[in-house]
């Protein structure tokens, strides 16, 4: 079994998939304790809930999960689910009479051109997610990933297929994993800096988002609609506390600049979840620096175990 961010003890995820309407749901359950958490806004165009809920003064000090979903603003009604799951299981922030989950959660635009323009995750979606949330973390065209494209800088009709990818590293006892959803409006490189998957020429090969856009080129109507937008949840078994969970997630950020390019635009709702997951004592330096290489990996994954549909190719094909 390939690295994955269950390898963080505690650490359980689980996918909603509609392959049909080209969308799904991603959960990424807590111990069941609940885990610190802190969002970095690194995109322009993003839908979210529940994310002032991670920040460092927020009262509940930690979430139960995280919740990443298609669909747009209407997947977040995906959360639902994953709330009335976890008041069946008793788990959230303790209150007379109950409890009241805290699931902070993101969506990528995934509404066209895949699928069904009106198929949107919901409540029964993300109560699904949470069922079936376990150690193995499937990849590729699930869950969030399902519609997700990349490369769009040219239009949609020259785009590859985006997905899920998660992966973990270890320095000594520290743990270090992540989660990527790629629904990027830029390309995905590799390590060396080539393009991996993203806009591609009539005439084959690869366009360059970067060099196109730098030259004047126009972004081939990605402004019509915003279909875009990269996710990232990072955890560690590292004891962080929010503030140094901040550092954490935009050490996740630093990642998505290298290998998404460009990535964090005007029409990308780029979000970076950290969370603390354990006990280990280790400076917030080395779990940043692994946060980095766990968020790369998990972007390239995403891409690599991605297959095409509709005449949009991926790399899995």
């Amino acid at each position: 079994m390939s690295p994955s961010i269950s390898d963080v003890p505690g650490i359980l995820v689980g996918h909603a998939t509609d392959a049909p309407g080209a969308t799904g749901c991603t959960v990424v359950l807590a111990p069941a304790e609940g885990m610190p958490c802190t969002a970095f806004v690194r995109g322009r165009a993003t839908g979210s809930r529940e994310l002032d809920a991670c920040r460092p003064e927020s009262l509940a000090g930690r979430v139960d999960a995280i919740l990443l979903t298609g669909g747009s603003a209407y997947g977040l009604a995906a959360a639902d689910g994953v709330m009335r799951w976890m008041e069946a299981h008793g788990r959230g922030f303790e209150i007379a009479g109950g409890v009241v989950p805290i699931v902070p959660a993101a969506v990528v635009f995934d509404l066209l051109p895949l699928g069904r323009f009106d198929a949107r995750p919901g409540a029964e979606e993300g109560a699904a997610a949470c069922g079936a949330a376990a150690a193995a973390v499937a990849e590729g065209s699930v869950g969030a990933g399902t519609g997700a494209t990349v490369g769009k800088a040219l239009g949609l009709e020259w785009a590859m297929k985006g997905g899920v990818g998660t992966w973990s590293v270890r320095g000594g006892a520290v743990i270090v994993g992540a989660l990527a959803v790629v629904n990027a409006f830029g390309d995905v490189l590799d390590a060396s800096g080539r393009i991996l998957a993203g806009a591609r020429r009539a005439g084959g090969g690869f366009a360059g988002a970067a060099e196109h856009l730098a030259a004047g080129g126009a972004p081939g109507g990605a402004l019509r609609g915003a279909h875009h937008t990269t996710l990232v949840v990072v955890a560690t078994n590292a004891a962080l506390d929010r503030l140094a969970l901040g550092g954490v997630a935009r050490a996740g950020a630093d990642a998505l600049a290298r290998r998404v390019v460009p990535s964090g635009t005007a029409v990308d709702g780029d979000v970076v979840f950290a969370a603390s997951a354990g006990s280990v004592a280790a400076p917030a330096f080395q779990v940043e620096q692994l946060a980095r290489t766990a968020t790369e990996m998990a972007v390239e994954r995403a891409v690599r175990m991605a297959r095409g549909r509709e005449g949009i190719p991926g790399l899995a094909d």
